[in-house]
């Protein structure tokens, strides 16, 4: 009987896979043991989107190293035609590419969900943000036409990190929440004493509702 295997989800531990990258042979999600990743697929090399997007990380990945954090790109194409790509950014955008680029047939990206039938057989702009334990907390899809926006990944990324750090919850647009600005959510009570004590120790909306300032 063939054996079904489903894409990850979020909570999952993510998969375990060997892929030819431009950085040589790697196991994920061993090869960053101890490391937050985050791995992306592009429609394909040497298109104009993906050019702008690959840019786009190469510039922040400090900022994202600085999370602890790695990146790894994926698109259904052949190592070489990863590798001339990198060298065309490189010589004519002035980038330098420093994370590894997942050469793939198709089975990566069928494994993990990247391929749409309805928006062709390219892989869509898939996003998954994975944890120092290797479990999957962020998935997220753009079509082929809308580029990402980096700013919001590596805000959710730190919104992540902080969440798990202070055991609290994290605001829409955090940290520029039209309500509590930066204040962090504390999860709402279980149980009627913990509630009834709830407004005397934070600020709060109402007892199901409150929030702190993140101590630095």
């Amino acid at each position: 009987m063939e054996k079904i295997t489903k894409m990850p989800l979020i909570g999952d531990k993510f998969p375990e896979l060997d892929v030819q990258t431009t950085h040589g042979k790697i196991s994920l999600p061993d090869y960053f043991s101890g490391k937050w990743f985050v791995l992306f697929s592009h429609p394909a090399d040497f298109t104009p989107v993906c050019t702008t997007e690959f840019a786009a990380f190469a510039k922040r990945y400090e900022r994202f190293k600085k999370l602890n954090t790695e990146l790894i790109g994926l698109s259904i194409d052949q190592v070489f035609s990863h590798i001339k790509w990198k060298e065309w950014i490189r010589d004519n955008l002035d980038v330098n590419i420093p994370f590894p680029i997942i050469a793939d047939n198709g089975e990566v990206a069928q494994r993990l969900g990247m391929v749409h039938p309805g928006k062709g057989s390219n892989t869509v702009r898939a996003v998954f943000i994975v944890d120092d334990t290797g479990v999957v907390r962020i998935i997220l899809y753009y079509p082929q036409e809308i580029g990402r926006n980096m700013e919001e990944i590596l805000r959710a990324l730190k919104a992540l990190q902080i969440a798990d750090k202070n055991d609290v919850a994290v605001p829409a647009d955090w940290p520029k929440n039209d309500l509590i600005k930066d204040r962090v959510i504390i999860p709402p009570p279980k149980d009627v004493k913990t509630a009834e004590k709830r407004k005397e120790e934070y600020d709060c909306y109402d007892w199901w509702f409150c929030y702190k300032k993140l101590e630095r």
